[in-house]
């Protein structure tokens, strides 16, 4: 069974999963961010694969990114500092990147070195669903990967159901329609649209992500889904700690605040 399957299924509720980009703050630091991580019981990594343009993320994860790429990242040197992090890692892994590097590094080639390199999923913020069913998808059955789909308050209803019908893992339950970054605390709104979706009863689990930042909003997310995604709460973290460890207990610290 798939490593995020089995997460699901042995801990439907109260997941919480963490993104970083690799090769931030230091380019060598991925493998070790991972390992702490493990360490202080986070359920799930989401690695980030630097780009020069990610318009999905907030100026945080941006700033991230370019230093990443002014590091020397790229999906070469990261596959290598995945070599061998099965052997001590066991929690699910997800590469979180933009469709241009990986069609750069060839999509089946990317699918194979993920395979190799222990990683369990994908997500892939712009590649649109209907190029994932038709090329995608085939490949993502054959290498044993889950391409996970996020959905926003904007999607439509039936696009949520074909993407729950043809997916499998979880879903990227995007809190808004803005870019990522941290909030105080979910408005009535976005309360409602939590609320919709856990009415339609869907296959697939659910992670909240963008906003995630305090108790507050973690506890609005890991009440409404089974989880939350921490993102640019960590990044801070990273930038601002003398260590990785710290910078994993100060995540963890926010969190209760």
């Amino acid at each position: 069974m798939n490593r995020i399957n089995r997460l699901f299924q042995d801990k439907p509720k109260g997941i919480l999963s963490v993104y970083f980009t690799a090769g931030f703050p230091q380019a060598d630091d991925t493998a070790e961010i991972i390992r702490e991580l493990e360490r202080q019981d986070v359920d799930l990594v989401e690695i980030g694969i630097p780009f020069s343009d990610p318009m999905a993320d907030g100026e945080v994860i941006q700033q991230s990114s370019t230093a990443a790429l002014r590091n020397g990242m790229t999906l070469n040197k990261l596959f290598g500092q995945l070599a061998g992090i099965r052997q001590d890692v066991s929690i699910p892994l997800i590469l979180m990147g933009y469709l241009n590097p990986i069609m750069q590094y060839g999509v089946e080639n990317f699918c194979r070195s993920c395979v190799a390199a222990g990683i369990d999923g994908v997500i892939v913020p712009d590649l649109p669903f209907n190029d994932y069913l038709r090329e995608y998808k085939p490949l993502a059955e054959k290498y044993g990967l889950r391409f996970i789909m996020l959905i926003t308050p904007e999607t439509s209803e039936e696009r949520i159901r074909l993407i729950d019908e043809h997916t499998d893992g979880f879903i990227y339950m995007v809190s808004t329609a803005s870019t990522t970054g941290t909030k105080d605390r979910f408005g009535d709104r976005t309360l409602d649209y939590f609320r919709r979706i856990n009415a339609m009863s869907l296959r697939n689990p659910r992670l909240i992500g963008f906003g995630i930042s305090n108790r507050a909003t973690l506890a609005a997310a890991q009440e409404n889904a089974a989880g939350a995604i921490i993102g640019s709460g960590f990044v801070k973290q990273l930038a601002a700690r003398p260590t990785v460890r710290e910078a994993v207990t100060g995540l963890l610290e926010q969190l209760e605040k």
